[in-house]
């Protein structure tokens, strides 16, 4: 097997870095230089005062995404700091300007409070036609993006939280289908309870409100009983554990068709599985290491296990979403991104793979009719 963590180190320091700033047009005479910086650039400063609306026409703001995170709870890795996170926002500049011909900049923060973050991203938003949040850590990532989406007039989205919620609902509605059941009609546990959670939490119900959810956190099941839940969780509630059970993840499990999981390693086990329904819809999605390999759920009775992970089957990715949907409100001018558009994003990616099976419910990231089926639904 390939040693990527090896490769990944030794690739980076020969790059120094995966991007760099291109040139639409060049400076090559001094009528160029007058017309590309002074005194012609004057005149469009000038209009653009006075036109503030028309910057997306004369600068790039009309194809520019910031990638913004302060480092506080980067890919499975947690709290390693800004710096530590630069390398993965890179990774995501990359994502934006292959798949979708997007320019991005990543800006890693040194600050972490939430009413300081905000006061960052609001004083440099000017410069971007759109605000892309990565790898921030909950609470704290509710928190921005709420005020940033009433206050900014441009689109913002934590991708931790909705783009893997978008691509988690693909590929349930897939699996499901597969599986010949309904959603609505199904006992769905969700164990994590922060971004990402959260975000697949919400948008599953809106798709199946019917649907039976519980979800579970490193406390136990998420119930009207604890003292120890925040607003957030809280919240939850409303939607979730209707039947208000208590326990542990265990208890949770018992007679669920759905297990999806964005928490820690090795949290399931096979026998765990065999608790649950038969045939049981595995998403084990920690990362780098997931709640279960997929061979042992195979072995337990799951009948589709999906992770996080690029070299196993299924690989429910969230950069299946993000170019597509940052398109699309690029191009047709939305100014935000709704649960709507969420749900047609996801169900875009579902139809994309035309005859799902167990090994494939989500299509790869290199489809080139990706991008542009979710843009057309962002409008």
């Amino acid at each position: 097997m390939k040693d990527y963590n090896r490769e990944s180190l030794k690739i980076h320091r020969k790059l120094s870095g995966k991007i760099n700033i291109d040139l639409r047009a060049k400076i090559n005479n001094l009528d160029d230089l007058s017309i590309y910086y002074t005194p012609g650039v004057g005149a469009v400063s000038n209009y653009l005062h006075r036109n503030p609306e028309k910057t997306n026409k004369y600068t790039w703001i009309n194809n520019l995404i910031a990638v913004i995170s302060d480092g506080s709870a980067v890919l499975g890795l947690g709290n390693i700091g800004p710096k530590a996170a630069l390398p993965v926002m890179e990774g995501k500049t990359m994502l934006f300007k292959q798949l979708a011909g997007i320019d991005a900049i990543p800006l890693v923060l040194d600050v972490h409070q939430p009413k300081k973050i905000v006061e960052v991203i609001k004083a440099v938003a000017p410069s971007f036609g759109g605000i892309n949040l990565e790898d921030i850590a909950a609470p704290t990532c509710f928190e921005v993006e709420e005020i940033l989406k009433k206050e900014l007039s441009i689109p913002i989205m934590h991708d931790d939280q909705h783009g893997t919620a978008i691509v988690t609902l693909a590929g349930l509605i897939n699996a499901t289908k597969l599986r010949k059941i309904s959603m609505d009609q199904s006992k769905i546990v969700i164990v994590g309870t922060g971004a990402a959670g959260t975000a697949i939490i919400k948008l599953i119900h809106l798709y199946a409100p019917k649907a039976s959810i519980v979800a579970v956190d490193s406390s136990g099941i998420i119930s009207k009983s604890r003292s120890d839940l925040n607003k957030y969780k809280k919240k939850l509630l409303k939607i979730t554990n209707l039947n208000n059970q208590d326990g542990l993840l265990e208890d949770a499990l018992k007679e669920a068709d759905i297990f999806i999981g964005v928490s820690k390693p090795k949290l399931l086990n096979e026998s765990l599985i065999k608790s649950m329904n038969k045939n049981p819809i595995i998403f084990a999605m920690a990362n780098p290491e997931p709640e279960i390999y997929p061979n042992l759920a195979i072995k337990a009775g799951a009948f589709i296990v999906a992770s996080g992970r690029s070299d196993f089957k299924n690989q429910v990715n969230n950069a299946l979403a993000f170019p597509g949907i940052f398109r699309g409100a690029l191009d047709n001018k939305v100014n935000q991104i709704t649960d709507e558009h969420k749900i047609a994003a996801a169900i875009q990616i579902a139809k994309l793979v035309k005859k799902p099976s167990q090994d494939q419910i989500v299509p790869s990231i290199f489809n080139k009719d990706l991008v542009k089926n979710i843009a057309k639904v962002i409008t």
